[in-house]
């Protein structure tokens, strides 16, 4: 594995503490049942099982960014969605997206010296503005995440914001075709935020975590997933841009999150949502950061579970 791993976990439980039995980041989250369903399109463009026939039992994470399990959930903050679907054969496979459309950085390299950068202050528990401001000048390809950031509104749900993965995926179809692809959860509620401060402020610190449970005994809520298709040049390595929203935009099928689950994560289940893990139809880029990812998802497990993965 290396040691880079350990270190980036290192650097981001500097961020946000050392939290026993907690992951070291989207720490706080709530965990439900799903099933997802193909579409026709889905079956013509990716022969991978879940598209081929459904619909395929699922869980779904839905969380925020921090590694503090204690922060509030209307803090500025990423919120991310992991969705494991459980294939016919027993296998599984997972993606992992966040509300934002572009990474802070290439390199697990960078992503390490960005997160060493945002380490507060021992002293004062605030952000050390220079150290953070002299990377940001030194890599100026952070600065579309960096302001997606700072202008993102608290949501109203989990279920009301729109989830991007961030990586790029080969897809191949059942007669051999190969499409590069990023995906998108779109919420069938719409995108929904808070955008009055006083409101923002009077949030309860778990009101993100006690919606969605309101809103499951409702009903279910459900998301359209879709996946962009490159074109020419589109970066495929490069988690920092995004790709120009005109792309050509295919439906894959519906997710259908309908209950909270109490069927994992429970005396001593450990659930792993992890990019990496793919299944035939589907196939990794060469962008670093996805590749790592594995790496350091199981170095946060070890810390958190003792379990090797």
């Amino acid at each position: 594995m290396g040691a880079l791993p350990a270190e980036i976990v290192d650097a981001l439980q500097d961020i946000s503490g050392r939290h026993e039995g907690y992951r070291a980041v989207h720490a706080k989250g709530t965990l439900c049942a799903a099933t997802f369903t193909p579409s026709q399109r889905a079956r013509e463009v990716c022969r991978a099982a879940h598209f081929q026939a459904g619909p395929v039992r699922a869980h779904v994470r839905f969380s925020n960014g921090s590694g503090n399990p204690h922060a509030r959930d209307a803090a500025q903050d990423a919120r991310g969605i992991g969705v494991k679907h459980y294939l016919p054969d027993g296998t599984t496979t997972d993606i992992v997206g966040i509300t934002r459309r572009q990474f802070f950085v290439r390199t697990p390299e960078d992503f390490l010296e960005f997160t060493r950068a945002r380490r507060p202050d021992p002293d004062t528990g605030q952000l050390n503005m220079e150290r953070v401001g002299a990377f940001l000048g030194a890599h100026p390809e952070a600065g579309p995440a960096v302001r997606e950031q700072l202008a993102a509104r608290p949501p109203i749900s989990y279920g009301t914001v729109e989830y991007n993965g961030l990586h790029a995926f080969r897809y191949v179809a059942p007669d051999g075709t190969e499409r590069w692809v990023r995906w998108r959860l779109t919420p069938e509620a719409g995108v929904q935020v808070i955008e009055d401060d006083d409101e923002v402020a009077a949030l309860d610190r778990d009101y993100l975590q006690a919606e969605i449970v309101e809103r499951l005994e409702r009903g279910p809520v459900a998301f359209a997933l879709s996946v962009a298709v490159a074109e020419e040049g589109d970066p495929l390595e490069d988690a920092t841009l995004a790709w120009p929203e005109e792309r050509e935009r295919v439906e894959l099928g519906r997710l259908e999150v309908t209950a909270i689950a109490t069927d994992r994560e429970r005396d001593g289940d450990v659930l792993v949502m992890d990019p990496t893990r793919v299944t035939d139809g589907i196939e990794l880029s060469g962008d670093p950061i996805l590749n790592v990812r594995g790496d350091v998802y199981a170095e946060s497990v070890f810390r958190r579970s003792g379990a090797r993965r």
